[in-house]
């Protein structure tokens, strides 16, 4: 079985994908029951491939039909795709526990043909994330987009507005990608990634037009995909308008997906040399990149809908992964990958808090905030570590992902990026102060239930705590639990993972 684990954790949210649209009669808790069972298991292989891995020291290879590459499909399973499936799989699994009630709030009828998507969606972004080729990574793609189109759309509001939007935007990153694809296999006949870097490292090719337009369109493409600056038009109305548990999936993987492929195609299919030699653009990104950090956190302070707000906040984040990916040294390298996984669980911790207010309060704006640490203690607690790993306060994940990437601009000198890094936490300082503010200190008067104490003239007030419901709750804690957890351990995930992905000539 365990031979079997690379290729089980993509397949069975396929299968479970079709067996959750023909089970519509057995009713809601059958599709929520076989939903979690199946991300169980994918979440079991998954971790299973990243033990192997950390263990071994090696990749492992599986071959679809046992046909040799580079004809061949194939999985590669390393310590870069390892961790990112792990995060995949975990948060995908939290999710689906996390749906129970906010699933059907947002999708009254036909539940069982959401959860096929959340399901057949969980497994693009995994195939994505351990695809061996670049022509099956834009088959996976385009199965993961094509899902989140479909959930997307069952959100509130002017959803499928917002939609249509991200739909053309995706298609429009998704042909540019295509187009790339196209322009490597005519210069090299192959499609397999490991082929194509060898190929790819020979010196006419270095030099060769088509390659570098291949390059370009597949890079573009990603960027569209990832929402970076100034590309990122279509993600605030689409996230913010989907329903909570779409937006609790797709928000921390969609896009931290999306960077991973942008590594891989970077330092994989190509090499750091061709990227920082040949192309030279770590200039004009990082450029890119501090504009991302520092437009994303200052129009994230100007929202008053808490979901909108925080989908700026990945546009920011957005500019972090990518200015370190472009730094050109193993600190920013680090501090990318690092950031992948500490923002996945950032993101899907914030958004779930915010869920739970929503859930509670049936209001999206700011004003939900109120008192909510009287009210809805443990959610706000668990919110408040969420802020604290935006802002990079230790021991959360978030201070150590910023740590290395601080490190790694000043060691590049790249000092507009030091000064974004700064001013976006500043910003983020007082966005999230001004929340606290409220939670804390906001008026309790609709809250409090005045009771006597059986003494003359007095009166004791008691507040009406109204906490979201377990199945929300615990996926919840246990990812603020997370985020003081990874940031314990960064050393271990660092020494073990990170540091054996480091390309050469970085």
């Amino acid at each position: 079985m365990m031979d079997q684990a690379p290729v089980l954790m993509i397949v069975v949210p396929v299968f479970a994908s079709l067996a959750l649209t023909l089970i519509g009669p057995l009713g809601h808790r059958a599709a929520y029951g076989l939903l979690i069972a199946s991300l169980s298991l994918s979440l079991t292989a998954s971790l299973a491939m990243l033990v192997q891995v950390v263990q071994t020291g090696r990749a492992v290879h599986y071959r679809m039909g046992d046909w040799m590459p580079p004809m061949g499909i194939e999985l590669v399973i390393d310590h870069l795709s390892a961790g990112v499936l792990a995060l995949v799989g975990t948060c995908s699994l939290l999710t689906a526990i996390y749906s129970l009630h906010t699933a059907r709030q947002d999708n009254p009828d036909r539940l069982h043909h959401y959860y096929a998507l959340f399901a057949l969606l969980v497994a693009g972004l995994l195939g994505m994330t351990a695809a061996g080729d670049v022509f099956n990574l834009y088959v996976l793609l385009e199965i993961s987009a094509l899902s989140s189109y479909g959930m997307l759309a069952r959100g509130r509001g002017p959803a499928y507005y917002a939609t249509f939007r991200y739909l053309v935007m995706g298609t429009i990153g998704a042909c540019f990608y295509l187009l790339g694809v196209g322009y490597l296999y005519i210069m090299t006949g192959s499609l397999n990634m490991a082929d194509l870097a060898e190929i790819l490292s020979r010196p006419e090719l270095r030099e060769s037009v088509s390659v570098r337009i291949g390059f370009t369109l597949i890079i573009l493409g990603i960027w569209i995909k990832m929402a970076l600056f100034p590309l990122h038009a279509w993600l605030p109305n689409a996230y913010s308008r989907a329903g909570t548990t779409t937006a609790c999936l797709i928000a921390p993987l969609m896009t931290k997906v999306s960077v991973y492929v942008m590594l891989r195609m970077m330092y994989t299919v190509f090499s750091a040399d061709y990227v920082f030699q040949q192309i030279a653009w770590s200039r004009l990104v990082i450029f890119l990149a501090s504009a991302a950090a520092v437009l994303g956190m200052i129009t994230a302070l100007s929202q008053r809908d808490l979901r909108k707000m925080l989908t700026y906040i990945i546009v920011a984040e957005i500019g972090y992964l990518t200015g370190g990916a472009w730094l050109a040294n193993t600190a920013g390298y680090t501090g990318a990958v690092y950031h992948i996984l500490a923002d996945g669980i950032i993101t899907l911790c914030l958004f779930m808090a915010v869920g739970a207010i929503i859930y509670r309060t049936g209001e999206s704006r700011a004003a939900a905030m109120q008192g909510i640490f009287q009210r809805m203690p443990v959610t706000a607690a668990v919110f408040l570590v969420g802020a604290a790993s935006v802002l990079g306060i230790p021991p959360t994940c978030g201070f150590f992902s910023k740590w290395y990437l601080l490190q790694g601009a000043v060691q590049a000198g790249a000092w507009v990026f030091v000064a974004a890094l700064i001013i976006a936490g500043l910003v983020a300082a007082v966005m999230f102060f001004k929340l606290l503010e409220k939670a804390f200190f906001g008026r309790l008067d609709d809250l409090m239930i005045e009771k006597s104490n059986g003494k003359p003239g007095t009166a004791a007030l008691k507040i009406r705590m109204d906490e979201a419901p377990l199945t929300m709750l615990l996926p919840l804690v246990f990812t603020g639990a997370a985020l003081v957890g990874l940031g314990i351990y960064t050393n271990e995930v660092v020494q073990y993972l990170i540091r054996w992905s480091v390309p050469s000539g970085i």
